[in-house]
């Protein structure tokens, strides 16, 4: 920017990204000349704007520079107008009602606060995406408004300790975990192409068992994409720092230094793009599904969020000094009630049909949303707790401030363990949301955290600010009486165990903590009073939008599994049916010749073949009714109008449909030759490499 643009419109440009300032229309002329004179030294002859919409994934719409002007003559223009703002055709993108399919009118508008990047021969320009009527249709326009939120509530509350403090920034470092299969293979897997899951299968022999794939040597040509990967990820300043082998065999992670959140999410959704890319070059198809292989882990993406100062300051983080340590327990157990409060909202951002899959199996957190802190953080609590109400007499001040907050430091070098099954975990110096998918797109979850800690924050300040003015106590008095109400009232969602199993179950009712199990019982709370009030309380979505991605959610549920209902009953019907009618008779070929040697004596000789053959023939009709059964019970569905009973009946009729036909399936895969299998099996997705 230094090099392309004058002083004026550099600063035009950082006052928008510091500090959220406008740009002037007429600068943006001259930014966006800049821009173009800056992206065409580098090959490019095309510019997009990309957002992303709420199907999950990216969208662009490449138009070139050229433009004719007259007389056969043309020239390579990029206005101002072209760089703020487009007008792409949203009739297509989910919505959730919140226009008519007539009406195409969608707006795209530039994001200065992410920087512009060149992939190809195109300039990408990072924007937000809204209808005409200015409802948000994407990820990225209720993240920036939830950050602005958790700014000014967090800069409000950073004036108790620091005057000096004017922004505060949430961060967020993501772990991307994934699967990496030879693209052949996937190739045939019909369930794989479709869903990006195997809904057939029979557990490999060899699974994650022996544990010799986590943390092992990267096999070469993974390492090769791997090197590819982070090559095309610097280029466009995506901060990778780590990558390793995970649990699951072909299973793998990257993770790159943390950044600001708004700008990570960004690179998140760039990142999935460049890896499917990357993956075809190498033969290889990337899977994000959270459970694309049963029996062995699948994947996450862990939601590293922290905030900090604008004067170098991580508020999660303790200090050397009794106050730094007051403020960052101060944020700390702000944050605990934020998520106590709202644990089915924390539950709900994370649900989709492919991450229930995964929830609860396989070292994955279980769908109750619970916090761990580790021992010696609940002990600290527990002496915050026993506060003096009221005003604080100087010796237990200073016992307090001496024994219990000054010591947060050398408390923190030993809460070095983690409790791998918890959803969401303070790890240190920051908060890790362990429960959200590898397929999902940050925004989601980092929107809804950034907004319950914002209005908490929010609610804090006000607390605090009665007992000062109208109990006329100290500032840390006040802060003290606070934080030790909202440790009594949030200690239900402190867990430090197992959250496997009934006993956590029951444990966590006696609590009174949810346990939503599925997408449409865990959605219902995006359209509860307490939601809707509490993001259009912060201006983060009004009414409209939130039941419009109630709606989108509870639909792209809904045709999720009918899709992948469909797909077993093809792959059944046309795949393993006929396979296994076909091997049947070859043993029954088998058996009359076993008959003309042996004659009425036959049986006896025959007598494992014919075993075979009946267990061939009742799988079969198990298969067949079962399909026939799951054919009708959608049909019925389908018919059905209210879209939350819809989603339920998806959720408790059909899917569980899938386990008794795969159940029949994966049986025919170990009685059948293996040489007339149609479908790749396990061992080979998993270990070949």
């Amino acid at each position: 920017m230094r090099q392309y643009l004058n002083k004026t419109a550099f600063d035009e440009v950082m006052g928008a990204i510091l500090k959220g300032s406008k740009i002037d229309r007429l600068i943006a002329d001259h930014i966006s000349t800049g821009m173009k004179e800056w992206a065409i030294t580098k090959g490019v002859t095309h510019y997009t704007h990309w957002f992303q919409p709420l199907t999950g994934a990216t969208a662009e719409k490449h138009d070139a520079f050229f433009e004719t002007i007259g007389g056969g003559a043309a020239i390579e223009r990029f206005g101002g107008g072209e760089l703020v703002q487009q007008e792409p055709d949203a009739s297509s993108f989910p919505n959730g009602g919140i226009r008519n399919m007539f009406e195409a009118r969608g707006y795209t508008a530039w994001d200065p606060t992410s920087p512009a990047f060149i992939y190809g021969t195109t300039l990408c320009i990072p924007t937000v995406f809204v209808s005409y009527t200015g409802e948000a249709l994407d990820y990225k326009t209720p993240l920036l408004r939830a950050l602005q939120a958790v700014d000014s509530a967090a800069v409000a509350v950073c004036k108790y300790f620091d005057k000096n403090v004017k922004k505060v920034n949430a961060s967020l470092g993501w772990e991307q975990e994934y699967f990496l299969i030879d693209k052949a293979l996937v190739a045939s897997r019909p369930d794989i192409v479709a869903t990006g899951r195997t809904l057939l299968g029979h557990s490999s022999a060899k699974g994650q068992q022996l544990e010799d794939h986590y943390f092992g040597t990267i096999p070469n040509r993974a390492m090769s994409f791997m090197r590819d990967l982070e090559h095309e990820c610097m280029l466009l300043g995506i901060p990778v720092k780590t990558r390793h082998n995970e649990v699951a065999p072909n299973q793998f992670e990257l993770a790159p230094i943390y950044e600001e959140a708004n700008l990570a999410v960004d690179h998140n959704s760039l990142l999935m793009d460049l890896m499917h890319k990357t993956a075809e070059r190498h033969h290889f198809k990337v899977l994000f599904h959270e459970k694309p292989f049963a029996g062995v882990n699948g994947s996450g993406k862990h939601n590293n969020w922290s905030l900090s100062t604008d004067t170098g300051v991580n508020l999660l983080g303790p200090g050397k000094t009794p106050m730094s340590n007051l403020q960052f327990l101060t944020f700390f157990i702000n944050t605990i009630k934020a998520v106590h409060d709202n644990e089915e909202l924390l539950r709900a951002v994370i649900a989709s049909a492919s991450n229930d899959h995964r929830l609860g199996a396989n070292e994955a957190p279980p769908a109750i949303i619970s916090v761990f802190i580790g021992e010696q953080l609940t002990k600290v609590l527990t002496e915050l707790k026993n506060v003096t109400s009221g005003k604080l007499s100087p010796e237990e001040k200073t016992e307090l401030k001496l024994n219990v907050v000054g010591k947060i430091p050398e408390i923190m070098l030993d809460n070095t363990d983690r409790n791998r099954t918890s959803p969401f975990a303070f790890t240190g110096n920051k908060f890790e949301f362990r429960a959200v998918g590898s397929k999902a797109n940050c925004a989601n979850p980092m929107t809804v955290l950034n907004s319950i800690v914002a209005k908490q924050l929010i609610e804090f300040k006000d607390e605090v600010d009665v007992l000062i003015d109208k109990k006329d106590m100290k500032k840390d008095d006040a802060i003290f009486n606070v934080l030790r109400e909202y440790i009594k009232k949030s200690k239900n969602i402190l867990f430090e165990g197992n959250g496997y199993g009934e006993a956590w179950e029951v444990e966590a009712k006696k609590r009174g903590l949810s346990n939503n199990k599925s997408t449409p019982e865990a959605l219902k709370v995006r359209v509860s009073k307490k939601t809707i009030d509490l993001f259009d309380g912060l201006g983060v979505m009004n009414k409209v939008e939130s039941v419009a991605r109630y709606e989108i959610e509870m639909e792209d549920y809904i045709h999720r599994i009918q899709i992948e209902s469909r797909v077993l009953g093809d792959i059944s019907r046309s795949h393993i049916v006929p396979t296994a009618v076909r091997y049947q008779n070859i043993l029954i070929e088998n058996v009359k010749g076993l008959k003309e040697i042996y004659g009425t004596s036959f049986k006896t000789v025959a007598k494992e073949q014919l075993a075979l053959i009946e267990d061939i023939s009742s799988h079969i009709e198990s298969i067949n009714s079962k399909v026939t059964k799951m054919i009708d019970a959608r049909r019925t569905i389908n018919k059905e109008e209210d879209i939350e009973k819809k989603a339920l009946d998806y959720s408790y009729v059909i899917n569980p449909m899938f386990a008794d036909i795969r159940y029949h399936c994966d049986k025919l895969e170990l009685l059948i030759d293996d040489e007339l299998w149609p479908l790749t099996k396990y061992r080979e997705l998993l270990f070949i490499k």
